[in-house]
């Protein structure tokens, strides 16, 4: 169990962040979820109710500079420590339409959120996780490795995770361990607030299109997130994990 251990988790109210959070919740981690949507937020405080000593909310925008350093200062008021950073936020839309009629305002909002967000919550964090030797687990996507068209904001943001994510590893040599996981589709209708959750909506060639055999689920990212912020991963730092089923070592080639 993580006695005492404090991890910031950012738009962990929702999606894979929010299974991510209650993960960590249950393995004995003291969970801040850092995110801009209150409503989710607070059902995660009543939801996960039987963790309220170890369980903060810190309503964050995690594109503006005071936002993020205001979080870190409650997180640390409260908990007085941080020993891990979970950057999951970000736009989860990658269709921006065709790059000729994307604005400049909707590029910047995606890479301000995306990556910009991850940049300024470990730039926030790290004098904190430098004193509990620590570690950052940054959340990408296979958009990074691959695409379909229209994608261009959304792929440079995840691609700029990536690229951060080894640069940080190195420059915060054996102080802090930083790693990155892209996942591929997970599903999360269930994981949504209450008011936006639904039943998924699969199909059967959803499933068989993955070489693994089925779409993907949060809790498949949720463990590896367990295992990298965890001492058991202290030897691994600067890499990328792909969590997808297998898709992004399959050719398809139209028939």
């Amino acid at each position: 169990m993580a006695k005492n251990q404090t991890i910031i988790v950012t738009g962990g109210a929702q999606g894979i962040g929010k299974c991510i959070s209650l993960s960590l919740l249950e393995c004995g981690y003291q969970i801040a979820i850092a995110d801009i949507d209150r409503e989710a937020g607070e059902e995660c405080l009543q939801e996960f109710n039987n963790f309220e000593a170890a369980l903060l909310f810190v309503e964050t925008d995690v594109s503006q500079e005071n936002s993020v350093r205001q979080c870190i200062e409650t997180v640390v008021n409260r908990f007085q420590r941080i020993d891990g950073l979970v950057n999951n936020a970000g736009i989860a839309q990658p269709d921006n339409g065709p790059v000729e009629d994307l604005s400049l305002d909707d590029w910047h909002k995606v890479i301000q959120t995306n990556l910009t967000g991850c940049f300024l919550m470990s730039k926030y964090a790290i004098p904190y996780l430098r004193q509990s030797k620590g570690a950052i687990v940054n959340i990408a996507s296979t958009r990074a490795l691959q695409s379909e068209k229209n994608t261009e904001a959304y792929s440079a943001s995840k691609g700029g995770i990536v690229a951060l994510t080894h640069a940080l590893a190195i420059s915060l040599g054996s102080d802090i361990r930083v790693n990155c996981i892209s996942p591929g589709w997970i599903e999360v209708s269930e994981w949504r607030k209450s008011r936006l959750r639904t039943k998924p909506q699969l199909k059967e060639i959803d499933h068989h299109q993955h070489p693994s055999g089925r779409v993907g689920k949060p809790e498949d990212v949720s463990s590896m997130v367990k295992y990298l912020i965890s001492d058991a991963a202290e030897f691994i730092t600067g890499q990328n994990f792909v969590i997808d089923g297998g898709m992004t070592r399959k050719m398809i080639y139209e028939e």
